[in-house]
């Protein structure tokens, strides 16, 4: 079995620039899909609670109905 070539002392064939600026892209587009994902739980969260209150989810529903005859 052949053993795999290093090249540049690291298995990816990146140099030391190429590796620090493809990190750089990684991180932020991680940094930006943690943000886009935390402001749809946000909003999930505020248009339907994953935990009910003390009532269930009638205290929701209800809540709902004062909100719609206050705007209407």
């Amino acid at each position: 079995m052949a053993q795999t070539e290093v090249k540049n002392g690291n298995y990816s064939g990146l140099s030391e620039a190429e590796a620090k600026e493809f990190h750089g892209i990684f991180v932020t587009s991680f940094l930006v899909f943690t943000g886009v994902a935390v402001v749809a739980h946000v909003l999930a969260w505020m248009w339907r609670p994953w935990l009910p209150g003390p009532n269930g989810y009638s205290m929701v529903e209800s809540a709902q109905s004062v909100l719609v005859s206050l705007v209407a």
